[in-house]
């Protein structure tokens, strides 16, 4: 499975992205999917989650409220809807699920640490100025 994260780019804060994810080599429909990011210095975050059919989603603490992650399995396509952006969420966005993950809730992917996913996009740098 090969990922692709994209969509990212220079924002001034209050601003809005929106990234997607698609997958080749293997269709990313019945699994749980998350994003992460990694800002400079600072280990990979979880920030996001969503179930593999679109039922369950779960937002980390800090973006609560401001961001969103939604899925389109026709189009084999993950989204994180980022709006009201600020300079802290500056940093490298990326998409991973993990084998375990199959037909599975958010959870599957909250519940676990980053070094447990299996299957990561190459990246998509986010900056917001402020």
């Amino acid at each position: 499975v090969q990922l692709q994260a994209s969509g990212g780019g220079l924002v001034q804060a209050g601003g809005s992205l929106r990234l997607s994810c698609a997958a080749s080599g293997r269709t990313l429909s019945s699994y749980a999917m998350g994003w992460f990011r990694q800002a400079p210095g600072k280990e990979r975050e979880f920030v996001a989650a969503i179930s593999w059919s679109g039922g369950s989603t779960f937002v980390a603490v800090s973006p609560q409220g401001r961001f969103t992650i939604s899925r389109d399995n026709a189009k084999g396509t993950v989204y994180l809807q980022m709006n009201s952006l600020k300079p802290e969420d500056t940093a490298v966005y990326y998409c991973a699920t993990k084998e375990g993950s199959k037909y599975g809730s958010s959870q599957t992917i909250s519940s676990v640490s980053p070094s447990g996913m299996d299957y990561w996009g190459k990246g998509t740098q986010v900056t917001v100025s402020s």
